[in-house]
């Protein structure tokens, strides 16, 4: 199931995420706490590679048709605990 994004920074510490699958298409305005990047280890990556990081794990863990029209990263730590982890390991490979 092929799945495309598309990001645009919209305001500081926000982004708006366009995606398509499976011949749906959506958005979802993510939003970016710098001290909680900071306080997770992220602090040291750009915004928008963790935007799209983010978008990415999400993606593999449930269909992009069920992402929120708003998602706050700590709500996404929140909801799954190696997020942070996860998502340092991937931004350091690239």
């Amino acid at each position: 199931m092929e799945k495309t994004f598309e990001f645009e920074r919209v305001n500081e510490d926000e982004y708006l995420v366009r995606w398509a699958s499976e011949g749906q298409n959506g958005e979802s305005v993510v939003r970016v706490n710098p001290d909680f990047l900071t306080e997770v280890g992220l602090g040291d990556f750009e915004q928008q590679a963790v935007v799209e990081e983010t978008a990415e794990l999400l993606a593999e863990r449930q269909p992009v048709i069920d992402f929120p029209l708003t998602v706050d990263l700590e709500e996404i730590a929140a909801a799954y605990e190696d997020f942070a982890e996860q998502l340092r390991a991937r931004l350091a490979a690239k």
